[in-house]
């Protein structure tokens, strides 16, 4: 009986649809989030830093780890039976921002987040937000797949991508906080 009474938040959680828990038990957001929940996987848990404002939204995708395969259009990667995903999620008004995309088994891909600042959908390197694994600067050139590479195990593979945005004529970088 004491069991039951012990499930009784996560029924209820669940009955009314809230969020799966992040790694600080923050709500995990995405069409992926419930992939990050204990026992799930594989998938990446992604907590996002150095949001530039709360407008848009957000994307997390996922590429097979090759260079000639990371940032290609979605639709030839499908053609030729390639790994792709993406996640989309509503910026939250307040509060930290936690990810969860799917992995389709335990390997390296490649991983690339985006803040779709102006919700046109493409990037617009003049106002959106971008950021990779390694959190290396990503200046004004397409990321290196070394620098956007993760290595994702049976369970749930949690990393920070730190967001990068247009400061100056140098390209993308942090926001300085």
């Amino acid at each position: 009986m004491r069991i039951l009474y012990a499930l009784y938040p996560l029924v209820l959680a669940t009955a009314f649809g809230a969020a799966p828990l992040g790694a600080g038990g923050r709500p995990t957001i995405g069409s992926d989030a419930a992939a990050c929940d204990a026992g799930n996987g594989p998938a990446v848990h992604v907590i996002v830093a150095g949001l530039k404002d709360r407008k848009g939204r957000l994307k997390l995708e996922l590429y097979p780890a090759t260079a000639a395969d990371f940032l290609r259009d979605d639709r030839d990667l499908a053609k030729e039976g390639k790994v792709f995903r993406r996640v989309w999620a509503d910026t939250p008004a307040t509060g930290p921002v936690e990810m969860c995309i799917q992995v389709p088994a335990p390997g390296s891909y490649g991983l690339f987040f985006t803040h779709d600042r102006d919700g046109k959908n493409k990037f617009n390197f003049w106002s959106d937000g971008g950021g990779i694994t390694s959190n290396a600067r990503i200046g004004a050139s397409k990321p290196k797949i070394a620098a956007s590479t993760v290595e994702v195990g049976a369970g749930i593979t949690t990393i920070t991508i730190r967001a990068q945005y247009l400061r100056g004529l140098s390209g993308l970088s942090p926001m300085k906080n």
